[in-house]
């Protein structure tokens, strides 16, 4: 462990949660570099991207479009907090293909139907 609570170990530590070895094997670096960032080294930005990607904290290294966007525990994320499973997008990708008149109608009142889903308690 590092002498002294950098900000880099923290950021390494806590905020990805990776282990030396592990940002070693990912940035490849050795874990000897990896002990210098934590003890205060700059970290490169390109290394500094792919501990946050890796770590599902911050999509916003793969571009500004994702800002806010998060991988949890197997969901993404929207940045207002909606939680979106594999079904879930891919449910809401075929509405959007079928966005015939007619259809329009389904939609609304599929969209109404999940908001007030969304407000029942939980168990």
């Amino acid at each position: 462990m590092a002498s002294k609570l950098t900000e880099n170990y923290i950021f390494r530590k806590f905020v990805c949660g990776l282990s030396k070895e592990r940002v070693a094997e990912l940035c490849f670096k050795s874990v000897r570099t990896v002990t210098r960032w934590d003890s205060g080294h700059k970290i490169p930005p390109e290394c500094r991207r792919l501990m946050k990607l890796y770590s599902c904290r911050d999509l916003a290294a793969i571009n500004d479009d994702w800002r806010g966007w998060q991988i949890k525990q197997g969901e993404l994320v929207t940045p207002n907090g909606w939680s979106l499973t594999p079904d879930r997008i891919v449910t809401g990708n075929a509405l959007l293909q079928i966005s015939a008149e007619n259809d329009r109608e389904m939609k609304a009142a599929i969209i109404r139907t999940a908001r007030m889903l969304n407000r029942l308690p939980r168990a």
